[in-house]
């Protein structure tokens, strides 16, 4: 369940001067945050194979779809909000939204023989794609660049969020789900600015390490980029499936 200065409320510059530092508890590193990013992508991914494995085992895929999807948006925002919680309820972010996404990956994978499999290849081969851009400085996040990301961020989260309220009168948007030109150039666009969310991730994290926020910021700053990497999946999900249907 993807949440929207970064793609999301999980990363901006307020975040940062706020949590302040605790030399207690030690400060966040950049190793640190890599180590507790991969936990929690084992988590995931652990959750998600479980998950792809319900129908085998005779299990509905309804519980594992609002339970993963609802309780993995409760788990987000209690964390965006009680940020020094991240350290406890990451884990169990991870857990939920694994098992959203595997029963989301079942239904895309019962109709488009192998999208799941590409959808996953891109999005890591984005994520890396990215980290290389930042770290070469490529790309900067500059205060501009982060102005035009999250313009179009919140630009696409309002988007949904009418298409959302206007489905319950049975009124849809056409290329939203179909797979014509406009559907596709959409779909291109909102991967785009997900992608572009990652670089505005990675400065964060970079600042939040420079800066000596507190060791649970790893947590919180492993939390958000999970968050955009969902999101990414979910679209890149969403743009091969208009791609299959030409």
């Amino acid at each position: 369940m993807a949440l929207f200065q970064s793609n999301n409320p999980v990363f901006n510059e307020k975040v940062l001067q706020k949590v302040g530092s605790s030399q207690a508890e030690g400060t966040m590193t950049i190793k640190g945050t890599i180590n507790k990013m991969a936990f929690l992508l084992v988590l995931v991914l652990a959750a998600a194979v479980y998950a792809w494995g319900a129908p085998a085992r005779q299990q509905d895929l309804t519980p594992f779809l609002l339970g993963g999807g609802i309780g993995g948006f409760v788990l987000a925002l209690i964390i965006i909000f009680k940020k020094e919680w991240a350290q406890y309820l990451a884990p169990a972010y991870a857990l939920a939204e694994g098992l959203f996404l595997g029963v989301i990956s079942v239904l895309y994978s019962n109709i488009y023989e192998g999208i799941v499999l590409q959808a996953v290849g891109i999005t890591f081969a984005t994520f890396f794609a990215m980290l290389v851009l930042y770290s070469a400085r490529i790309i900067r996040a500059t205060e501009r660049f982060k102005a035009i990301v999250f313009t179009a961020t919140a630009g696409i989260a309002l988007f949904y969020l009418l298409a959302f309220v206007l489905s319950f009168f049975n009124i849809n948007i056409p290329f939203l789900h179909e797979g014509g030109t406009w559907g596709i150039l959409f779909s291109l666009v909102v991967v785009t600015v997900a992608a572009l969310n990652l670089i505005i991730d990675f400065d964060l994290v970079e600042t939040g390490a420079a800066q000596g926020a507190p060791k649970y910021f790893e947590w919180y700053a492993s939390f958000g980029i999970l968050v955009t990497l969902i999101w990414l999946y979910l679209e890149i999900l969403r743009l091969l499936s208009k791609l299959s249907k030409r």
